[in-house]
């Protein structure tokens, strides 16, 4: 769902607030220390040229428990990237913040896109994992490509090509698939991207 500051700011807030302040090392903005900054941010975000934000929501009562968006979209080069990506604490880790990444890929090649970009500081670690978990093929660092909270960052750059997706579609979707997990939702079998 579009993000919407007036739908969604008391959710985000009280979830990242929950989490450590460390959650916000490799965003260039955060962590927030009241409701109207981050209320004010989300404002922010939303005006943003090319980059489009979404909540991510828990199905059981619309609760916000994240963000992702999309940015640097260029339709006329069929390319796409995801980002500002920051799950809070009851979806890190659950098979949902993978759905929701396979959600956002679907969206974008289903949109005609033909390259879908990662991108993240090169010390992010985590992130790193994520986006090989994901399918994610990565393609080098760009050194000293900006800075931000008083240090330089390398970013790590990683892509699905469109040629890529039938593969990976169908193994989020094998994955998916509620019989691949137990009834307390533990995964039976890994999801396997990298092939």
């Amino acid at each position: 769902m579009a993000l919407d500051a007036d739908a969604h700011a008391v959710d985000l807030f009280e979830e990242f607030s929950a989490a450590h302040d460390s959650a916000w090392t490799y965003l260039s903005y955060g962590p927030f220390r009241d409701l109207e900054s981050f209320t004010d941010w989300m404002h922010m975000a939303n005006a943003l040229d090319a980059t489009m934000f979404f909540a991510v929501l828990d199905p059981e009562d619309d609760r916000a428990l994240g963000v992702a968006s999309y940015l640097q979209m260029e339709p006329a080069l069929a390319t796409i990237e995801v980002g500002h990506i920051h799950f809070g604490p009851h979806l890190e880790r659950t098979p949902a913040a993978p759905e929701v990444m396979y959600l956002m890929m679907r969206r974008a090649f289903d949109g005609g896109y033909r390259r879908y970009e990662w991108k993240c500081d090169n010390l992010n670690a985590p992130s790193r994992a994520a986006a090989t978990r994901l399918g994610f093929r990565f393609e080098g660092t760009f050194r000293q490509a900006t800075h931000y909270k008083g240090r330089n960052r390398d970013t790590a750059w990683f892509s699905i090509l469109d040629s890529e997706w039938a593969r990976l579609d169908a193994e989020f979707t094998r994955w998916l698939d509620p019989s691949n997990f137990d009834d307390a939702g533990t995964q039976r079998t890994r999801l396997r991207t990298n092939r």
